[in-house]
């Protein structure tokens, strides 16, 4: 039997216009009511997949320009409170967990961590919590749009504040008991005071206490991303080729970050972002990649406009034929997001912006090059046993709308072959998210 991995889904539409401008928008689903997601959750869960994390993004922009790239195909808005959502999706399964994305720009930390410490319970411990530092929304809470690192330095002080928070009470502070109808022990709950560089704000926290605290996950491939994981998160979001050296040297940046810190490396879990394409025979594999071998500018047009979004940077008007200048970035803006859209190249110096967004809208074949996604179920299950057994893998995250016919495209023959090959989990172990995580 091969090397068991975790699996997860990531929601990457956030609570949004799932289907939109795909011809399965026609089913007829209403993205603004929860059965859409709850049915997305049981086959997550049936399929045994550890969780499904939410992405969101608070803002829309407030240039017309800004506004109009991120609403006009829906790639960043209109989308819902993620957070509104958990419930439903805990209530349609038993053991999937839940991870809405949270971005401290837009959280007060007692607000976050009563709410929070309210799902955890609500939930038997299957919530997580995906950790951003995206800045483009700073504007809507009052706040500055700091640069990449600090934002990460906001993020750390939230998070401990949220952990001193949630462990105010201490052992044996609650007591619950009917016959001396003492219910906890306020000596034993401690006061909070802190004032620390970004809030200031009093505790206890008065909720009760947790038996185990929410599932960190965080992005972020830079070198102060990768350290917030490794001093933070039970799972990184890793974005990588995806051959054996590259993710054996990612995931030992994470771990030897979390060994630095003082914690066991098994206790953080990377899992590379995954977005295959699974087809019906190696024929059609073949034909979908050869299809795609000479964008025309209207293809690359619409690859502009997708990173635009991403980028909060107007792709679009910029010319073809000459070099991106990576001086269009603001400060605020991901360097992971920006290295994705680099892609191979090691810079954008010398390189014409058709041939980055060319490389965008190619498919690759699984088995002839380091960034293939395109293949049969079969071929699929070879590669992420490959990433298992020979570079140590602790699992993917696959990327795509969380609407039926995208599920069972992805999942339908897939989900056999890596249960047969003991890759995927066939059943669950109880509680909640983290045991899960910690199983194997």
């Amino acid at each position: 039997m091969s090397r068991p991995q975790h699996f997860g889904w990531f929601l990457s539409r956030g609570f949004g216009p799932h289907g939109w401008a795909r011809p399965y928008w026609e089913w007829n689903y209403d993205w603004r009511r929860p059965g859409l997601y709850q049915e997305g959750a049981r086959a997550l869960e049936q399929a045994g997949f550890d969780f499904v994390l939410i992405e969101d993004a608070l803002s829309v922009g407030i240039s017309p320009e800004t506004l109009d790239l991120r609403v006009r195909k829906a790639y960043g808005g209109p989308k819902h409170d993620p957070w509104t959502l958990a419930p439903y999706l805990f209530a349609a399964t038993e053991h999937l967990g839940v991870i809405p994305t949270a971005n401290p720009a837009g959280w007060h930390p007692y607000t976050a961590a009563r709410q929070f410490a309210s799902l955890q319970h609500l939930s038997a411990g299957r919530v997580g919590l995906n950790v951003v530092t995206d800045v483009g929304s700073a504007h809507h809470f009052g706040q500055d749009r700091l640069p990449h690192d600090r934002a990460y330095d906001r993020a750390q002080e939230w998070l401990d504040a949220l952990r001193l928070l949630w462990r105010s009470w201490d052992d044996g502070a609650l007591i619950a008991d009917p016959d001396s109808q003492v219910y906890a022990d306020g000596s034993k709950i401690r006061a909070v005071e802190h004032r620390g560089q970004y809030w200031s704000f009093d505790g206890p926290l008065n909720a009760e206490p947790l038996p185990s605290e929410p599932v960190i996950a965080s992005p972020g491939g830079s070198p102060r991303g990768i350290r917030f994981a490794g001093e933070n998160s039970q799972i990184q979001l890793a974005l990588s080729n995806l051959d054996v050296e590259s993710v054996r040297a990612y995931r030992e940046r994470v771990r030897a970050d979390a060994v630095a810190h003082g914690r066991d490396p098994a206790s953080i879990k990377t899992m590379f972002v995954f977005k295959p394409i699974v087809a019906a025979s190696a024929e059609e594999a073949d034909r979908m990649v050869a299809a795609s071998a000479d964008p025309d500018d209207g293809a690359l047009v619409a690859v502009a406009e997708q990173w635009s979004s991403d980028l909060e940077t107007d792709l679009t008007v910029l010319d073809l034929d000459r070099p991106l200048d990576p001086a269009i970035f603001g400060e605020h803006v991901s360097q992971g997001t920006i290295k994705g859209l680099r892609g191979r190249f090691d810079s954008f110096a010398d390189v014409p912006f058709r041939q980055i967004l060319a490389g965008k809208a190619r498919l690759g074949r699984i088995g002839d090059g380091i960034s293939g996604t395109v293949g049969t179920a079969e071929e699929l299950a070879d590669l992420i046993q490959a990433l298992g057994d020979d570079a140590d893998n602790d699992g993917l995250i696959f990327s795509g709308d969380l609407h039926p016919v995208t599920l069972h495209r992805a999942l339908d023959e897939l989900v056999p072959i890596l249960r047969r090959r003991g890759i995927l989990r066939s059943d669950f172990v109880p509680g909640g998210l983290q045991a899960n995580l910690s199983a194997f």
